[in-house]
């Protein structure tokens, strides 16, 4: 009797043993059949599966459904924020594969927890053996890992980090008031988190503390999740955090537009110096040593004539320079340059002291026009935008009463650089029009105009003398025959339409509608556009161009100017000039 209790109990210990030792045994052997990487994975969620609490609680918050609650980590931050390796693609995919973390990660526990043992609900002392074996093994398999392979610069943590923040914000303010120590606490770790991670954006650059301190913050979001289990609150403000993100954009967008427009309106103070200074200069000359080389070409009718209306010093001297450093025959050349009174002198005294080589220089100033006076219709608007209410903008409608002795010109806005010589352009064939530039109707390319864009085609007078079909085409780098010119008498038609009220429109339309039917269009090489707004034309555009345009508000005398087209404009001034530098104006 007493052999067979003693077998009994043998049996027993036997079946016990076997119960403790056969998972350990299962999970070393197929430990061994993982490639490295899907170790470390699967270590990694055993060890973090005691800290998961908060991963699931905001899988709780998603499952009420799309329409109700969108990603609110979409709206807070942008993929600028991030720094990482990966292509555009892989990022996206990254994202997607975080913001379904929580059910990724329990799912694996799961399965891979239930192929150990189905009876280890009966041994919770050896799952908890088990557990700490693998947490005591995940450094050495990480150490390990990251000496075979090479790891990814990534920003998975600090993404975690931030979401971690945004959860302890959110549970601070929907709980209660009251001097609970887990509110405290976490209000404690929220600030010490915001300082821990401060501006980093790759995992790489988290100290020691900040990893110390998010495994801190996970265990004290679970204590909190676990006194304030109301899902229903946490995304009732999870969606006012998102409302609020979103109107703080918007508000920061309007403001970054406004101030951009106040810097393009405003003249920057190294332009104001220069103009002080070279005007002081001017003044300090004598009569005779005021005046201009060559005077006694600029009616010639068989030079190469150039016009710029401008007030803006340094805008001239970059489009003479340009022109003149590409030109094959630059004794041809003659420039015009029409200014207001208070900025003749200064624009004088920098081509007296900087001479444009063999070319002409002209220089007038607009209040010499007496003949301009009756033609006021551009000043009987009360706007405060410039290109509705500058004389030198709609000075472009004159050109016949300014050059009464020339039957051709080129009419340069004074935010353009020319980069290949002009000649070829004087033998255009004109076919009878009066004005050739480069079309803006091809959709796709920039820019990109419809004439319906800006005028109101609902107008029987438009509608039935216009197709709203017709090609648009660009101010800024243009050919005028003035004999054609003065043969339609187009000054009148550009006058009529004034009185029409199309002021407002400004001076492209009306000029779309003043040479309606009289325009040649010219190749598009001739003249690209759109460096002075937009960062997507085409670089070998530029480079191929004869003619490039900083139309837009930023241009390149500005400190808002895009700067990978800069350097097209800086490299025709000599920024070495003592003017320059007294001023400190630089490249």
């Amino acid at each position: 009797m007493n052999q067979i209790r003693r077998y009994q109990r043998i049996l027993i210990l036997s079946l016990l043993f076997l119960s403790v030792v056969a998972p350990l045994v299962f999970v070393s052997h197929w430990l061994n059949l993982l490639t490295p990487l899907g170790r470390r994975e699967f270590l990694e969620d055993l060890y973090r599966a005691t800290y998961r609490t908060d991963t699931l609680k905001l899988n709780a918050v998603e499952q009420e459904g799309a329409e109700e609650l969108e990603e609110p980590n979409q709206v807070v931050y942008t993929e600028k924020d991030f720094v990482s390796t990966n292509s555009y693609d892989s990022e996206k995919n990254k994202d997607y594969k975080e913001s379904g973390i929580a059910g990724y990660r329990g799912n694996t526990l799961d399965r891979n927890v239930s192929g150990f043992n189905q009876d280890k609900r009966q041994h919770q002392g050896a799952q908890q053996k088990e557990l700490s074996f693998m947490a005591q093994s995940r450094n050495i398999h990480d150490s390990h890992g990251m000496s075979e392979t090479n790891i990814e610069v990534t920003n998975k943590k600090v993404q975690e980090i931030k979401d971690q923040i945004i959860l302890a914000k959110a549970y601070l303010k929907i709980a209660p008031p009251s001097n609970n120590l887990r509110l405290r606490e976490l209000e404690q770790l929220t600030r010490e988190m915001e300082l821990a991670v401060g501006d980093t954006t790759q995992d790489s650059d988290l100290s020691t503390s900040a990893l110390q301190k998010m495994r801190h913050m996970e265990a004290s979001l679970s204590k909190v999740y676990r006194a304030f289990p109301d899902c229903s609150a946490m995304a009732a403000k999870l969606r006012t955090m998102k409302r609020q993100a979103e109107e703080q954009v918007r508000s920061q967008q309007h403001q970054a537009t406004y101030l951009v427009n106040l810097a393009a309106r405003t003249a920057p103070k190294g332009l104001h110096c220069l103009s002080m200074q070279l005007t002081a200069e001017y003044f300090a000359l004598s009569p005779e040593e005021r005046k201009l080389p060559n005077e006694n070409k600029i009616h010639h009718p068989d030079l190469y004539h150039y016009a710029v209306f401008s007030d803006n010093v340094l805008a001239c001297a970059a489009v003479v320079n340009s022109t003149i450093c590409t030109a094959k025959e630059q004794e041809k050349l003659v420039f015009h340059v029409v200014t207001k009174s208070l900025n003749l002198p200064a624009i004088s005294m920098w081509f007296l002291i900087n001479p444009p080589g063999k070319a002409t220089i002209h220089i007038q100033s607009i209040d010499n026009f007496e003949w301009l006076s009756k033609y006021n219709a551009y000043q009987e608007n009360n706007s405060s935008d410039l290109k509705y209410t500058s004389e030198l903008n709609y000075l472009r409608f004159y050109l016949p009463d300014i050059f009464p002795a020339l039957n051709k010109i080129v009419l340069f806005d004074h935010d353009v650089v020319v980069q290949q010589d002009l000649g070829e352009l004087w033998n255009t064939n004109m076919k009878g029009n009066v004005i050739g530039a480069v079309g803006t109707c091809q959709e796709g390319k920039i820019p990109f105009h419809r004439i319906d864009m800006f005028i109101n085609f609902s107008d029987p007078l438009i509608g039935k003398r216009f197709d709203v079909n017709a090609c648009t085409w660009a101010f800024g780098m243009n050919l005028f025959d003035l004999q054609q010119w003065r043969r339609h008498n187009l000054t009148a038609v550009y006058h009529k339409y004034l009185q029409m009220g199309l002021w407002n429109v400004g001076s492209l339309p009306l000029g779309w509608l003043t040479f309606y039917n009289k325009t040649e269009f010219l190749d598009r090489q001739w003249h690209v556009l759109g460096l002075g707004y937009s960062s997507g034309v085409d670089r070998n555009e530029i480079e191929r161009a004869a003619v490039i345009h900083y139309d837009g508000i930023r241009k390149p005398w500005l400190d808002i100017a895009m700067g990978r087209y800069k350097s097209y404009w800086t490299k025709f001034l000599n920024f070495d000039n003592p003017f320059l530098q007294q001023c400190n104006i630089q490249a």
